[in-house]
Formats: structure tokens, C-alpha cells, sequence
């Protein structure tokens, strides 16, 4: 339909006809024009409303269509049901259709806005892997524990600050010099120590076996729970 006033126009032709810029995708580049062109595996980070928890949402994308996803969160206890509903949501839905999926949560809707934005612009992490990545390489920023990474720390004016949680694991102790400074501290590798009790081990043994240290924790002057003092 087109109005009265343009229908009355003179035919000008245009004479910039181009196509599309290509995007990398998983070592070509492509001149995607329809969903089916997506392909990739890239992350999308997002936060909620209030700014009260968050997601990090990973998604291994091939022909537009969603074939894994990792849902990552924090600071929500309502959130992990969400993600455990957008686990079983996405896969399977169209690039498009996900975007358009009510995912539950506020953080997770807006990581997967996000990691749209990310991939139909071709910055995925496997933009230039040739033929991209297989099915399961998500689980890989997990490690060897199948295990996210989380780190906590917390700190006050008064009081200073405390190491409650790293990348190796949960803190149990906090080693200080002479000056109270951190210099180092002792953790517990809950993904082994979990894994070593599903194999069989005594609870007590799997902590000892796998309680670690980190730094100059030894040269310690003194050593405080982060959690207690």
C-alpha cells in the first residue's frame, strides 16, 4: 500500500546497491541475511531490574538454531529456578524465537539479548575456530569439576577485608603478616572434594586430601576464619 503523495512520484533508481558487510562465523565469512546464517558459541552477561543478581548465559548456536546452553547465576536464590526453566527452554529454539522466549528472570532475558547482539554482529568466541565448536565445548568454562567459577570477597571500612570464596574454591582460612595484611589462604576444592565422595571416600579424608593453600600462606603470622573473625 503505498500513499497518494509517493504514488505521484517520479522513479529515481539508486544506484549504491550493496550487499550486507560479512560476519565471521566459525572460520568463514558469511553475509547473513536470514537466522538460519547464525552460527557460533559466545557468552552474554546480564543483571536483573533491582541489579540484585546476575547471569552469565553461554550458547552454542549452528544454523540459527540453539543446540546448548549453559545458565550461569548469582545473587538470586529465585534466579537458579529460572535457569534451571531456560536450561530446558532454549535448546532447540531458533535464535530469534529465544529472543522472544519469556526466560523467567530479568538478568537471564537481558544476557540473552545481549548474546544476540554479540553473534548477528559475528563477535563469538569461535568466530574464527573453522567449522566452530562441538557440542559440550560450553561445559569447558567449567573445568574438570563441572563447577562454575565464583569468587566472593566482602570488606568493611571498620574491619577490612575478607577472601570468602575464589576460582579454587571455598576459603577457610586467611593468612596475615605482621602488618595484618593478606598474604595468602587456605581453601577447600569443593568440586574434587565432592567427586572424591560420590567415588566412595570418607567425607573427612576428601576434606583433608583436598584442602589447599594459596600464596605465602605458611609465612603467616597469624591466621583468621573469614567467616568468624
Amino acid at each position: 500500500m503505498i500513499s497518494k503523495h509517493i504514488n505521484n512520484c517520479e522513479f529515481i533508481k539508486s544506484g549504491a546497491i550493496h550487499s550486507n558487510a560479512p560476519i565471521p562465523e566459525e572460520g568463514k565469512y558469511i553475509h547473513a541475511k536470514e537466522i538460519q546464517d547464525i552460527s557460533g558459541l559466545t557468552h552474554g552477561v546480564g543483571g536483573c531490574a533491582p541489579q540484585q543478581g546476575a547471569c552469565k548465559l553461554t550458547l552454542n548456536i549452528k544454523n540459527g538454531v540453539i543446540q546448548e546452553a549453559l545458565v550461569e547465576t548469582i545473587g538470586c536464590s529465585g534466579m537458579t529456578h529460572s535457569a534451571a526453566m531456560a536450561a530446558e527452554i532454549l535448546p532447540g529454539k531458533t535464535l530469534l524465537e529465544a529472543l522472544n522466549t519469556d526466560l523467567v528472570c530479568d538478568a537471564i532475558n537481558v544476557a540473552m539479548r545481549e548474546l544476540f547482539l554479540q553473534i548477528v554482529y559475528g563477535r563469538s568466541q569461535s568466530a574464527f575456530s573453522d567449522g566452530g565448536l562441538e557440542i559440550g565445548a560450553g561445559l569447558e568454562d567449567l573445568g574438570k569439576s563441572v563447577t562454575s567459577q565464583v569468587g566472593t570477597s566482602y570488606s568493611t571500612l571498620q574491619k577490612g577485608p575478607r577472601y570468602l570464596s575464589t576460582t579454587e574454591g571455598y576459603i577457610t582460612k586467611l593468612a596475615l603478616d605482621k602488618n595484618d595484611e593478606i598474604i595468602g589462604y587456605q581453601y577447600i576444592a569443593l568440586g574434587k572434594m565432592i567427586d572424591e565422595i560420590k567415588n566412595g571416600s570418607d567425607p573427612k579424608h576428601a576434606i583433608e586430601k583436598n584442602t589447599l593453600e594459596y600464596g605465602r600462606f605458611k609465612e603467616a603470622v597469624k591466621y583468621i576464619d573469614p567467616r568468624k573473625e
